[in-house]
């Protein structure tokens, strides 16, 4: 084979090689990228969430539509809670509030609490205590308006609130007392209350609203006793729907020893009878009624406040 021959030959055994390179080169790529979109790439066994898990649990984790509502004041929007009631047996859990829990209901609260001369009581308890020990139960900021919560579906409590609300952003707890307004009222009168009641709460959610119910009237638990009625639909409302609720009616019911007594009256004719054994502190008048009847709501309203600021 001459010399031409032999680099023909050689010529296309190289051009045969590059060829080879070029092909290995499509058909096998570098190893380290593989690796690289291996790793990088979710894995969908691992990286997908679990549709048992990671969606929101409709009963806990959506937003309360009562407690989250835009918010028509001022300040920070309250946390929700869940509901409870000031009956006859918060004035004896009064005396294992801590010192310290006076203070922060104090810093932590503004009070409008509307009333006539029956709601007037729970101010002249608190009052009554103060007497006793005016550091630690001195009152906490209150203003307290006239009128009360009247007849058969009137809301005009409910407009000088929401007036007062607008123009007193840091008011952060609302409340209002019954006079006779249970006593003549009906089924439709307490649901215009119940409503009104919970709408303030649903455009004030950065303020406490705090339910009542009527004082005693001497009317008994006979059948078709109205008051009871109207303060048993309060009542259930409060505990079916999570409110706070001061039990004016209960409160007047029930001795310190958990006598029942079902046909008394606002006058807390019990008061008496208890006081004439027992150690009772006075005032000079508790309107309507005795003066124990007046201290006992005085601590109720207390174990209320410590309540809501967080003490259990």
């Amino acid at each position: 084979m001459n010399r031409v021959t032999w680099i023909v030959v050689l010529t296309g055994f190289v051009l045969w090689a590059c060829d080879d390179d070029e092909v290995k080169t499509d058909v096998e790529p570098d190893v380290s990228e593989t690796v690289d979109q291996e790793t990088t790439q979710p894995d969908e066994d691992m990286a997908q969430p679990d549709e048992d898990t990671a969606q929101p649990d409709e009963d806990t984790a959506q937003p309360d539509e009562d407690t989250m509502q835009p918010d028509d004041n001022d300040g920070e929007q309250v946390e929700p809670i869940t509901g409870f009631i000031a009956d006859h047996r918060a004035p004896a859990a009064f005396d294992t509030i801590p010192a310290a829990t006076f203070d922060t209901v104090r810093s932590g609260y503004h009070i409008y609490y509307g009333h006539t001369s029956h709601g007037s009581q729970l101010v002249t308890g608190m009052e009554m205590l103060a007497a006793e020990d005016a550091s630690t139960y001195a009152l906490p900021p209150m203003h307290e308006p006239g009128g009360d919560l009247g007849h058969n579906g009137d809301l005009a409590w409910e407009q000088s609130t929401r007036s007062y609300l607008s123009q007193h952003p840091e008011t952060n707890l609302v409340i209002w007392s019954w006079c006779g307004g249970c006593s003549d009222n009906d089924e439709e009168g307490i649901n215009t209350y119940l409503n009104a009641m919970n709408q303030l709460e649903l455009d004030f959610p950065n303020v406490r609203f705090v339910y009542m119910t009527g004082h005693l009237d001497g009317s008994g638990a006979a059948d078709g006793d109205n008051l009871r009625a109207n303060n048993q639909r309060i009542r259930t409302y409060c505990q079916q729907n999570n409110k706070v609720l001061f039990d004016f009616e209960d409160l007047e019911s029930y001795d310190p020893a958990g006598q029942y007594y079902v046909d008394e009256t606002d006058a807390c004719g019990w008061c008496s009878t208890w006081c004439a054994s027992h150690d009772c502190p006075s005032c000079s008048d508790c309107a309507h009624s005795h003066c124990f009847n007046c201290y006992q709501k005085g601590k109720a309203f207390w174990w209320l406040l410590a309540r809501l600021s967080g003490w259990e």
